[in-house]
């Protein structure tokens, strides 16, 4: 019998600010990327230069919802505006996500 293969997860990358401004427009792409994903759902926020409260309650949103669905969602990549973000609410370890802090900010 072939050993099965582990199937990759399903990665989006936000590639604008998550803000108040545009947070329905990333709330349906988010969603939707969940909606989409076998298992699990990896989010790239690395490009991300400014997030606000609109912001965090959208990764909060998805993060409940995967758990809803029996999914996960990760955030792998952390721009220096999320960490700060996730900093200054004291959610780093509720969100359970590894922040990794390039060496130079360190």
């Amino acid at each position: 019998m072939p050993a099965r293969k582990k199937k990759s997860p399903d990665r989006i990358a936000i590639g604008e600010d998550m803000t108040i401004y545009n947070a329905a427009a990333h709330k349906q792409q988010l969603l939707d990327a969940l909606a989409g994903a076998a298992e699990r759902l990896e989010i790239d926020l690395s490009a991300v230069t400014e997030i606000d409260t609109a912001g965090f309650q959208l990764l909060m949103l998805v993060k409940r919802e995967a758990r809803r669905l029996g999914k996960q969602a990760q955030i792998v990549a952390h721009s220096e505006a999320v960490r700060e973000l996730l900093d200054f609410y004291n959610m780093a370890a509720e969100f359970g996500d590894p922040l990794l802090i390039p060496a130079h900010q360190a």
